[in-house]
């Protein structure tokens, strides 16, 4: 019996829960459009509880430029960098 390794599960495991939470960011980011949404209520005060502390890391570090919030880009290239370097590693961590 051949066991499974470790590292490339778990690799994929925490890639597979960014590609997750890249979707929950996009839903986030889409909804701020509309500007009649109330963040307070249920399921909204609780997606914004999701993504806002990983948000604020970024508009900490690039203001609002003419009313506009590029700091969610950033946040999106970061994770998705992230999701292809932990793809990448569990691919070549089969081989150890």
């Amino acid at each position: 019996m051949t066991e499974a390794p470790v590292l490339p599960i778990l690799l994929m495991g925490i890639a597979n829960f960014l590609q997750i939470y890249l979707i929950i960011l996009l839903i986030r980011v889409l909804l701020s459009w509309f500007p009649n949404i109330n963040w307070y209520n249920p399921p909204f005060s609780f997606l914004s509880q999701l993504t806002d502390p990983y948000l604020n890391i970024f508009r900490g570090l690039i203001p609002p430029i003419g009313g506009l919030d590029f700091s969610p880009i950033i946040a999106f290239f970061l994770l998705q960098f992230l999701v292809q370097l932990l793809a990448g590693f569990s691919s070549s961590a089969t081989f150890f």
